[in-house]
């Protein structure tokens, strides 16, 4: 994997070799946008506002994606801070732009999709493109990103890191199940919220969706040291992923960053555990997260929590985690329920109505007609006594009137 020469060299022949974009060939999005500074203007949206709605307030990072920005929402009360992420095309041929809108709406979709369904994962409040450039605006996290807790040279104990492990990968694990690689994992892009000390999975500008037909065609994306060696060559993997997640794991048990650890020369397996302090049950999942081999690695987040947290620890983990779910979205569940008894009670009342009309009809229909009432049998038996009695003045006097 470190064998940066060789991993250069391939980088720059790709680079080199694709010169011409055709409209039949779709590439990920990355290739397309670059973060590379513009010569015209070293900051260039500092105090714009975009879409008459969005300030920018200061720039936040640079990176091989974009340039990410800290901005207000003048249209929300108290214009709370938000986060503009800016694309811009790397090629200036105008067969680029549309290629380009492309990609940059399907991708908008996935992290649409990802933000709305988990809240450690930042909402996607806007997307849209102005003058050839692009720009996502997402929601804005309050808190720190792991390189505060993970410091070179102050090793965590195993118990911390496999809080830390469970943590990331539990995110994870609701992004793989979406088909969708991060490529960018690494303690940056990884944050602690202040309000309730959750992991939030930050900085989606690099994924990329497996099985989207026509995206065959990628470039390298990624941090090296959290690279893995399929992914510098275009390939990546949901494996890929885990690597960097296991990078993490070991950097927060060493203490040291991962350009530091040397790998094995035959195999190229990393060498670390001589350097920490760890179980080797811990270890062994490690290993098994970082092999050289994509192929031999943990296929998936879920696959990997599973090795990580022993079986009977995952069942109360898995109830905890849907308790809390449960617990956040109650009102919702509970106004699901309301509906569902109102309609099961209207059907029910429904039912009972025309069950009742049909019986009254069919009781209707099938009496047999003209049957004598108890009031006719009772009026019949009492003329028929009085006609007995026609020497009777009275009864006499009711059967002529009647």
């Amino acid at each position: 994997m470190r064998q940066y020469p060789r991993i250069i060299k391939t980088l720059r022949h790709r680079y080199e070799t694709v010169t011409q974009l055709k409209s039949r060939v779709s590439s990920n999005i990355n290739y397309l946008l670059s973060g590379e500074p513009k010569k015209k203007q070293q900051y260039p949206l500092i105090k714009k506002i975009l879409r008459n709605r969005f300030k920018i307030i200061q720039l936040l990072a640079r990176g091989g994606s974009g340039d990410t920005y800290l901005a207000v929402d003048l249209d929300l009360p108290g214009q709370p801070y938000c986060v503009v992420k800016h694309f811009y095309p790397k090629h200036p041929h105008p067969a680029v732009i549309p290629i380009a809108k492309n990609l940059f709406e399907r991708e908008a979709e996935s992290l649409y999709q990802l933000g709305k369904n988990h809240n450690q994962i930042p909402t996607l409040f806007a997307h849209f493109h102005e003058d050839g450039d692009f720009y996502l605006v997402q929601e804005f996290v309050d808190g720190y990103d792991l390189t505060q807790e993970i410091v070179p040279g102050k090793p965590l104990s195993e118990e911390a890191v496999i809080h830390l492990l469970k943590d990331i990968l539990e995110v994870l694990d609701f992004v793989h199940q979406h088909k969708i690689i991060h490529r960018d994992i690494k303690p940056h892009n990884i944050m602690r919220r202040h309000s309730d000390q959750k992991i939030v999975l930050i900085d989606f500008g690099s994924i990329k969706k497996l099985g989207i037909q026509g995206a065959t065609l990628t470039i390298a994306v990624g941090t090296p040291g959290y690279m893995p060696t399929e992914q510098a060559k275009g390939k990546p993997k949901l494996s890929s992923d885990i690597y960097a997640v296991g990078m993490i794991g070991i950097q927060a048990l060493t203490g040291l960053k991962p350009e530091e650890l040397q790998e094995d020369a035959d195999t190229g397996e990393i060498i670390w555990r001589d350097k920490a302090q760890v179980s080797d049950r811990l270890a062994d999942v490690l290993d098994t997260m970082v092999h050289e081999r994509h192929s031999q690695r943990y296929q998936s987040a879920a696959e990997a929590l599973q090795a990580l947290i022993p079986e009977f620890r995952l069942s109360q983990y898995a109830e905890f985690s849907a308790q809390s779910e449960n617990a956040e979205d109650n009102s919702l569940q509970l106004y699901k329920k309301f509906i569902l008894l109102l309609g099961m009670g209207l059907g029910i009342i429904t039912s009972v109505i025309i069950l009742g009309l049909i019986y009254i009809f069919l009781r209707t229909s099938v009496s047999p007609p003209k049957q004598p009432t108890p009031r006719h049998s009772w009026r019949e038996n009492f003329v028929a006594h009085l006609s007995t009695n026609v020497d009777n003045p009275v009864a006499q006097k009711w059967l002529n009137k009647n």
